[in-house]
């Protein structure tokens, strides 16, 4: 494992337990106009110290997010991905630079931003009601048991899993888990969901359901999402744009591309246009030849 694989390691149920020790005053969604200032990543960089002298994971990072946009992060293992989403999230402090949230700087983690992993992150001994219920009895100090085990059920619908709210973690699919992490964090109304690669380890049909599912979601609720993926396909399907990343250490945003598809989006419809081949052919040139990783080639 190298220094930047050691170092982009997501934070465990240790990790999730302090997130939701955290959560206070939750953030009510809103589908007002959206804002240039909404997050802003600025002149970020994050060092570690080593035994052989300090590793430059990011390199100034600039990005801003406009609210109620699909940004979806692209690039090679140890480019930095996680190790950003993990301080948008409020995980980790930048070395430098400032990562602001309205303009105000993120130094925690809070019930405005909500993680999905790949991992699922779910608690085995508890059902899925009573893992979406965790966040929303967390969050919602003031509201009634009742009300609290109300949100809980009406995020389980939402995400089709009512016939197994009370099955453990265990005794579902691992698509069914990942809608079950989805469910969890739109119960507490985030503004903003961060997704680490969370369709990463679904076959390709459980896949492409969920994406539709996140889409027709993030419709309705208009969150904004900032998501990590290794499928240029996935990305073209679910984003307004783009982010490519340069390879580490030392990663920065290299290129965005602005994804000019109408909404909502049929996937047959998307792979019959031309620009469709345009973008995947710069993603691809992008990735494998400009920023082609050595790792590849060994």
């Amino acid at each position: 494992m190298d220094a930047q694989d050691s170092n982009e390691l997501k934070p465990d149920l240790m990790s999730f337990s302090k997130t939701m020790q955290t959560l206070s005053n939750p953030l009510n969604s809103s589908v007002a106009a959206q804002s240039e200032s909404f997050l802003e990543i600025r002149d970020i960089s994050k060092v570690y110290p080593t035994p052989g002298g300090d590793f430059v994971a990011l390199d100034g990072v600039n990005l801003t997010v406009k609210e109620g946009e699909f940004i979806c992060l692209i690039g090679h293992s140890g480019c930095g991905k996680s190790t950003l989403l993990n301080m948008v999230a409020g995980f980790h402090q930048p070395t430098s630079g400032m990562i602001t949230l309205h303009q105000k700087p993120i130094t925690e983690p809070g019930p405005d931003r909500m993680v999905v992993f790949q991992n699922y992150s779910l608690l085995p001994w508890k059902t899925v009601f009573e893992n979406v219920y965790l966040a929303v009895d967390a969050v919602y100090k003031d509201k009634s048991k009742g009300e609290k085990k109300a949100i809980a059920q009406e995020h389980i619908e939402l995400v089709g899993l009512t016939e197994a709210a009370d099955k453990r973690p265990g005794e579902i699919s691992g698509g069914m888990k990942q809608r079950v992490s989805i469910a969890r964090a739109l119960s507490i109304r985030p503004e903003m969901l961060i997704l680490d690669e969370p369709f990463g380890a679904l076959d390709p049909i459980t896949r492409e359901e969920l994406q539709e599912e996140l889409l027709s979601i993030w419709r309705e609720h208009r969150v904004t999402v900032l998501m990590i993926t290794h499928d240029i396909d996935e990305a073209l399907f679910l984003a307004d744009r783009l982010v490519m990343m340069t390879n580490g250490p030392a990663a920065k945003v290299g290129e965005i591309l602005e994804i000019p598809f109408s909404r909502p989006r049929m996937r047959s419809r998307l792979m019959e246009d031309p620009r469709y081949y345009e973008l995947r052919n710069e993603a691809l040139d992008f990735l494998y030849r400009r920023f082609a990783h050595d790792e590849i080639e060994e």
